[in-house]
């Protein structure tokens, strides 16, 4: 097998983080008295998205981000209410919501024994640890690298440098990691010189600056599987 070392996003990647944060923002709100719907949900995911762009790229931190991306929601909606609780209430209920993509246990299943497997993803300890025991895929895997833990996120060279340091028999010429995020997981495996397999189901198209540094792009997860365990280059870039 080409890689003997194969570092896997989570959420986007194998876990439904959409679906989990909807159900625990909902949730959340509806603890503190506040009631939403879809459009809200759907502008707090993106007030959510530009909180984490800006942690990747050093312009807050991840205290800031935790409780900013709430105040930013109740100034828009006019809600009073405490964000530092909401942040609080959102963490406790979305370490409850751990759902597993169609697929991505069988791709795990497939891979087991076949190589070197490890969990690389940006979030909390306690909350990224709870969802990934509840969907049964902890087994599959060597080890999980999250941000808090190392103290610094992905896109980060720091946090590539850190995961290598700690994996027995690190090479970089036969390590690779699959992800959805184009400047979280594939930026930082540019960034660190490692091949990188970008995971893209919905077929988007990557920009310019970024999709020639892209080693493979994979639509499913068959097709992840077969770029891993022949090293196709033949698939679509």
């Amino acid at each position: 097998m080409k890689y003997t070392t194969v570092l896997f996003d989570a959420d986007g990647t194998l876990l439904d983080f959409g679906r989990s944060e909807r159900e625990a923002v909902a949730e959340a709100f509806s603890n503190i008295g506040v009631e939403t719907d879809g459009e809200m949900l759907d502008e707090y995911s993106r007030i959510n998205d530009r909180m984490w762009k800006k942690l990747e790229l050093k312009e807050i931190d991840k205290d800031t981000l935790m409780y900013r991306r709430f105040e930013l929601f109740f100034e828009k909606y006019g809600i009073t209410a405490d964000a530092h609780r909401m942040a609080d209430e959102y963490l406790k209920t979305l370490s409850h919501k751990g759902y597993i993509l169609d697929g991505a246990d069988e791709l795990c299943k497939r891979l087991r024994g076949k190589t070197k497997m490890y969990i690389v993803t940006n979030g909390v300890k306690a909350t990224q640890e709870k969802r990934l025991s509840l969907c049964g895929l902890l087994d599959c895997f060597d080890g999980v690298f999250i941000s808090e833990c190392v103290g610094i996120e992905k896109p980060q060279k720091e946090f590539f440098e850190y995961v290598a340091s700690r994996i027995e028999g690190f090479d970089k010429e036969r390590t690779v990691i699959v992800g959805d995020s184009l400047s979280s997981d594939i930026k930082g495996g540019v960034n660190f010189g490692i091949d990188t397999c970008w995971y893209n189901p919905s077929e988007k198209t990557a920009p310019e600056n970024i999709a020639g540094s892209i080693t493979y792009v994979a639509k499913s997860y068959d097709e992840i599987y077969q770029i891993l365990t022949k090293g196709d280059t033949n698939l679509e870039k």
